[in-house]
């Protein structure tokens, strides 16, 4: 039995002359990520890449777990690889979906027919070979509106597949063509899910933690270590700066006034994870900020943060509210390790009575009491850095 995945490029089908370019990507990252389980063939043809186990005892299964999460890819089905042969088609799909026929209710055919030269037209191939299924699975009705499952035959340049309903895929561009961003990584819930919908726009990630020990603890840094592990499933590889935060924390607990402590304190993530940003070919940062959830989420206060960089910021959390930001980490697998009970740095010296709509120029005034350039440069030098691959397992 010859299996094949077959992966049905997603919006990179309306890419027009660039379209190869993206698909070589795919291709590529398929390559890397599909790696540990052997070898593979990958051809590519009619917005469709097959790719093609070439060793003996592939876990198929474990290929098609790796390919949902795949950004770039509208839809994915483990299908067998048949001749260009009516009678082989007639003879091999019912064997070949016996299982998921014998279990459901309704099916319907569904053909398509790339290669015209094939004697039979799709209406054609789906009314002989549904009547065969019929025969062959006795209890099944046609239900073409709702059916349990979709039998699909392919006619392409060089084989014909079949397969059961097509398996949704992760949706989005491939990664790193949209260019590299850097993203402020907390132990929260939002700033992974932020990573997660950035990458799935394409862009490869860098992430920027700030641990503030003794305030924090370790195990506060491998929840985030955690985290990444789970976004690097579908990102691929995620470079990780471990930033050393406590001294900058303390000296802005004792030269600024309270209600600014959280302001100014991020206008300094900002400025370091900048800084990071630019040393690794990134052209902007990523945040997990959504309007109006905190104090420091004001319009007001998002203004003061911005002016602390040049680049661009992306907040794709920016209009959504809690209940939405949390179905996306339980769909990502983070939701779990988010709420681990290990405080992170944000949580640290929490003014009472945070000001909402801060000045910039009173913020900047309050700033100018502190030795801003070395406790930036200090931290930047001091950072730590890992790299983080899931392997998309």
């Amino acid at each position: 039995m010859n299996e094949v995945i077959l992966l049905k490029n997603g919006e990179i089908v309306l890419k027009g002359l660039n379209r190869r370019t993206f698909e070589d990507m795919l291709v590529k990252t398929m390559r890397r990520r599909l790696s540990p389980t052997g070898g593979w063939r990958f051809t590519t043809a009619q917005s469709t890449i097959v790719a093609e186990p070439l060793d003996d005892g592939i876990d198929l299964d474990e290929a098609v777990s790796i390919c949902k999460k795949i950004f770039g890819f509208a839809g994915l089905s483990r299908a067998l690889s048949l001749p260009k042969d009516f009678d082989a088609i007639l003879s091999e799909t019912g064997r070949y979906l016996s299982d998921e026929l014998s279990y459901a209710r309704t099916f319907k055919v569904a053909a398509k027919r790339a290669d015209k030269s094939f004697p039979l037209a799709s209406p054609e191939i789906c009314t002989r070979l549904g009547e065969r299924l019929l025969c062959d699975f006795p209890h099944l009705t046609v239900d073409v509106h709702n059916p349990d499952v979709t039998v699909n035959v392919e006619i392409r340049d060089n084989s014909a597949f079949v397969h059961g309903t097509q398996i949704k895929g992760a949706g989005g561009m491939p990664t790193g063509s949209s260019g590299k961003a850097a993203v402020l990584i907390s132990g929260g819930i939002d700033s992974p899910v932020a990573a997660w919908m950035m990458a799935k726009r394409g862009l490869q990630l860098t992430a920027v933690h700030f641990a503030s020990p003794p305030y924090t603890s370790e195990r506060a840094e491998m929840k985030v270590h955690s985290l990444l592990e789970k976004i690097s499933q579908y990102s691929g590889p995620i470079r990780l700066f471990v930033v050393p935060f406590t001294e900058i924390q303390e000296q802005i607990k004792d030269n600024c006034r309270e209600e600014l402590f959280t302001i100014i304190m991020r206008r300094f993530m900002m400025k370091i994870s900048g800084s990071i940003a630019e040393k690794s070919d990134c052209g902007a940062l990523i945040t997990g900020e959504s309007v109006g959830q905190v104090a420091s989420q004001t319009l007001y206060a998002l203004s003061c943060t911005d002016a602390a960089v040049s680049m661009p910021v992306f907040r794709p959390l920016i209009g959504m509210d809690k209940d939405e930001v949390v179905a996306v980490a339980r769909r990502i697998g983070t939701f779990d390790i988010s709420v681990l009970p290990y405080e992170d740095c944000c949580t640290v010296f929490t003014p009472r009575h945070p000001r909402t709509r801060p000045k910039l120029k009173y913020v900047e005034a309050a700033e100018s009491a502190l030795q801003s350039d070395k406790l930036i440069n200090d931290a930047v030098a001091g950072a730590r850095e890992y790299l983080i691959d899931g392997k998309g397992k």
